[in-house]
């Protein structure tokens, strides 16, 4: 397999990684490879099936150019300060600069044991490969700034968690892996030549328009609450929003616990380690606030005059709020067909929400059927939502449909279907992965005789509840 590298990070100073190989495994065999996703990097799709793939893909074999190295960092963790934590079961290959002129990672998840480990074994297993290849791939199709997903691999291997698991790598493609916390990885100790060549790095790489720190941040922050407002609009809830899976480059990283709400409830929490809720999808917005906050700290240190920073880096953070509700008026404006959203139609889009709340409405399906009659068949309370309709119908913009169309996906990994193929993978049947993976990356498709089932809300007896972090 030939992938044209073009690493940078690995010529940063030397304390901001730890070059280390990847762990063989026994008897890789793919999975799924992404074809499109490779064209764009570079790489000649023919060769994801060749027979070196799975064994590139799994670490057995390192591609010519390639630097593979894990990298360093810290973060805060459901508020608490973990001074180094770092990529613990994630091998960085290197970089490619891809047909659309994009500097892109290339890095293998599961690929063993580092230095930053923690004394875990430095594997995943198939499940949570399985869902972050789904997760990640409908996020980018719905448009959302998102890692993506190369290819997966089994490894032959077993990986123990509270029962032996089949274990597996995916390859993750992020155009970086650099986070809030490896900022403040070496704002805490104090390394200014890290830090100053950090932040040199992801200026060049990220926000060319950037003159230093207080633009940086001005410009990450931007980002983020736009992020933020996209997942909102989705029903998605990342789980574990620590400063440590914070990207830089405003991707959403890290798939863990994550999950898709089916009824809609602004307090939802799926994360089995999120016991009091500090990462609900209502919460989300400002705890992506707070771990800017986190950001502008680490960034002081470089500033000349530390208090004149202090005071405009927290100005900074308190216009996140605003951006924010700038972009959650856009996002749920075009849910609604409406082109121009203006403030007073806040009170529009959240009065659908609280009666969606009161009653339980598929956050998904309400949206997707909004314009159908049996949209108010989501409802308890028929009358009620009648008389919102009534409103809304006086609001909407000219083309309506095609802009609702083009906001609400009929189909998202929701997270029975996702449980439904993890089980299938565990005994080696991988056709139900394929074929939710065909649903969920055509999320604005019309839905057909095939696909309609993975639109249907669980019954009861379907309901996932709860969801795990892969370690």
């Amino acid at each position: 397999m030939r992938i044209p590298f073009d690493n940078s990070y690995a010529q940063l100073p030397p304390q901001m990684y730890t070059a280390q190989l990847p762990t063989p495994v026994k008897a890789p065999q793919v999975i799924a490879t992404n074809a499109a996703l490779a064209t764009i990097l570079g790489i000649d799709p023919a060769d994801l099936a060749a027979p070196d793939a799975a064994q590139v893909f799994a670490g057995n074999h390192i591609p010519d150019g390639a630097a593979p190295l894990a990298q360093v960092y810290a973060g805060h963790q459901f508020g608490n300060w973990n001074p180094q934590l770092g990529d613990g079961r994630a091998v960085l290959l290197g970089e490619v600069v891809g047909t659309d002129g994009i500097r892109r990672d290339i890095q293998l998840k599961g690929a063993g044991p580092t230095p930053y480990s923690r004394s875990g074994d430095g594997r995943a297993w198939l499940g949570p490969v399985m869902r972050e290849y789904l997760v990640s791939e409908a996020m980018h199709a719905m448009g959302v700034p998102t890692t993506r997903a190369l290819a997966a691999v089994t490894t032959g291997e077993d990986v123990y968690r509270e029962e032996r698991l089949p274990g597996a790598v995916i390859a993750r493609v992020a155009q970086s892996h650099i986070r809030v916390g490896t900022f403040q990885f070496f704002a805490s100790r104090g390394d200014m030549q890290a830090l100053q060549a950090l932040t040199d790095h992801v200026i060049a790489r990220h926000y060319p328009d950037a003159s230093g720190p207080a633009e940086l941040l001005d410009l990450v922050i931007a980002r983020y609450a736009k992020l933020i407002a996209q997942w909102m609009g989705l029903g998605f809830i990342h789980g574990v929003m620590n400063t440590d899976n914070v990207s830089i480059a405003g991707e959403t990283i890290d798939y863990g616990p994550c999950a898709f709400m089916d009824g809609f409830h602004p307090d939802s929490v799926f994360s089995a380690i999120d016991q009091y809720g500090r990462y609900a999808y209502s919460n989300q917005p400002g705890i992506g606030a707070w771990n800017m906050a986190q950001f502008a700290t680490a960034l002081i240190p470089l500033m000349p005059d530390r208090d004149a920073a202090i005071e405009d880096f927290t100005s900074a953070v308190h216009r996140m709020p605003a951006l924010y509700e700038e972009a959650w008026l856009s996002v749920f404006g075009a849910k609604l067909g409406i082109a121009d959203p203006q403030g007073d139609d806040r009170a529009l889009i959240t009065d659908l929400l609280d009666l969606m709340a009161k009653d339980g409405a598929d956050f998904t399906n309400t949206f997707a059927n909004l314009d159908a009659a049996h949209a108010r068949d989501q409802f308890i309370d028929r009358d009620a939502f009648d008389a919102w309709a009534a409103r809304w119908q006086t609001r909407k913009s000219a083309g309506a449909a095609q802009i609702m169309a083009q906001a609400n996906p009929q189909i998202i990994p929701r997270n029975h279907r996702v449980e439904e193929v993890i089980q299938a993978g565990r005994t080696g049947d991988y056709a139900p992965f394929h074929a939710l993976l065909a649903a969920v990356t055509a999320p604005y498709a019309p839905l057909t005789d095939t696909t309609a089932k993975f639109a249907r809300a669980p019954s009861k007896d379907e309901m996932v509840t709860r969801t795990f972090c892969g370690t």
